[in-house]
């Protein structure tokens, strides 16, 4: 097993390729080890995909930072690869609220984590530009004053709360690169030329979000060609694990049928993916 420094220190290399790379992103252990029994080279957590799972909505506050620090390490102890973490928005409205997110993140065996610029309030669901920059700069300070290389990841959430404005979009990742944030995310782009002038417009790695319907033309290779670094999926895994369930299910209730067994996995299969 690696230590969190030496994880550390391969999960920034990954940043500084030349080449994207895709981080998978589990919401339990076992979704963890399947991930890591494939070719991954690092994973993150999901929120959604965490609220998911136990039965709340995500973006409200449904999820504490107990509990998502809590899943973040019980996906690090499952795992031999760098581990990161959606930290929404570091669990408090305050500057000082992100920086500690930070440091419980670290403590969690984290080696990278985001904090997004959304509010939690859907009547005012992004915070004013100043205030969001503060809480970034807290961030990104406590990110640096950890005994290894924090990849604090700074994103701007306009896109996923109907605001397509790239103007701010990039106005506001351009001021989270100078507080300090060592990737930018803008999740909610679906165009080449929209990802193609976020990555001209910083020199920190971007991040891209994938797995939304209306983007899933752009490959890796494509994705590379227009500058991204990091490729993630977000909840997409989970989703699509409930969409299968979803299917089954409603099969078997509406139908009476169990067709749906001829897609499964058998048991050995799966049991192989957890040794």
């Amino acid at each position: 097993m690696f230590t969190q420094s030496e994880k550390a220190v391969v999960f920034k290399t990954l940043h500084q390729r030349n080449k994207p790379f895709v981080i998978g992103n589990p919401w339990d252990a076992g979704s963890a080890r399947i991930l890591t029994s494939l070719k991954y080279e690092a994973l993150s957590t999901t929120s959604a995909g965490l609220a998911f799972s136990l039965g709340r909505k995500d973006g409200t506050g449904a999820v504490s930072r107990a509990e998502a620090l809590a899943n973040a390490r019980s996906i690090v102890e499952a795992t031999d690869l760098p581990v990161a973490a959606d930290l929404e928005n570091g669990y408090g409205h305050r500057p000082e609220d992100a920086a500690e997110t930070i440091r419980q993140a670290a403590e969690a065996g984290l080696v990278g984590g985001s904090i997004e610029d959304a509010t939690g309030d859907e009547a005012d669901p992004i915070y004013e530009f100043n205030h969001a920059v503060e809480r970034i700069a807290s961030a990104a300070a406590a990110a640096r004053a950890l005994p290894f290389p924090f990849m604090f990841v700074a994103r701007a959430e306009n896109y996923l709360h109907g605001r397509r404005d790239l103007d701010d979009t990039i106005r506001r990742l351009q001021a989270y690169e100078k507080a300090g944030a060592e990737v930018l995310y803008a999740p909610g782009l679906t165009t080449a030329e929209e990802i193609r002038t976020v990555c001209s417009s910083v020199t920190k790695p971007v991040n891209v979000l994938m797995g939304l319907k209306g983007a899933n033309r752009l490959t890796v290779t494509v994705l590379g060609e227009l500058g991204v670094r990091r490729i993630s999926l977000g909840s997409g895994f989970s989703r699509a694990a409930l969409t299968a369930f979803l299917h089954a299910a409603r099969e078997v209730i509406d139908e009476g049928k169990f067709s749906f067994a001829d897609e499964t996995m058998y048991i050995s299969e799966l049991t192989s993916l957890f040794a």
